[in-house]
């Protein structure tokens, strides 16, 4: 035999239903905030490597330690210069980041200078032994370049960029004084950013030292 509910007993219901949406509510507050906490503990382990590798190179700096190249402080980001391939299609140093780009520049017509830079930045990056995956090379070239089959295969494996002849300066790749961008070996790290500029008809031991540097210290890229 069933009895019909008290007169209390409907009225105590719908309060009864309140509290328990309420504690629902709150239940599924605290799911989104553990969810959230979870998301920002994982942007921070990602992100440490970076921001380690960034402190220890530019914030925690030896006593004696010195570079060979000039050293951008505060860094310049220079990740979105872009232009054309050699065969037309978009190319920039943004197809390079997550590695170190050697990068130079030069005219329509390689001359010896411009190939010397192309032969420095070849081997400094094969002197860097197992680490030479990590580093890449960029040659920004005027838009007429055309660079001589020979010279490519010579060069096997690097971008070439053809871009207005005032593109890297207004890109922040800016020479010593009494030289052009383009006169310059450059260093950008794999970030986007231009770390280092060496000085016109550079040293390459000296290259070497700096790079495994940066490589040693950094762990990306």
């Amino acid at each position: 035999m069933t009895t019909d509910p008290t007169t209390a007993d409907r009225v105590a219901s719908p309060a009864g239903d309140a509290a328990t949406r309420a504690q629902s509510d709150e239940a599924r507050q605290r799911q989104v905030r553990r969810g959230r906490l979870k998301m920002l503990a994982i942007l921070l382990v990602c992100a440490a490597p970076v921001i380690a590798s960034y402190f220890t190179y530019y914030v925690i700096r030896p006593e004696g330690r010195t570079n060979y190249g000039t050293l951008f402080d505060p860094l310049r980001e220079v990740a979105d210069f872009a232009g054309t391939g050699l065969d037309g299609a978009p190319a920039g140093l943004a197809q390079l980041r997550g590695r170190w780009v050697l990068v130079t520049g030069g005219n329509a017509d390689c001359d010896a200078d411009c190939e010397n830079r192309l032969f420095l930045m070849r081997q400094v990056r094969l002197t860097t032994g197992k680490d030479r995956d990590r580093v890449e090379r960029a040659w920004i070239v005027t838009p007429d370049a055309a660079p001589s089959a020979k010279l490519l295969a010579e060069h096997e494996g690097m971008i070439v960029i053809r871009a207005d002849p005032g593109a890297m300066a207004a890109a922040g790749f800016i020479a010593a004084q009494g030289a052009r961008p383009q006169d310059h070996i450059w260093v950008v790290d794999p970030l986007g950013n231009l770390v280092l500029r060496y000085p016109v008809a550079a040293d390459p031991s000296r290259m070497k030292k700096d790079l495994l540097k940066l490589l040693k210290a950094s762990r990306i890229g």
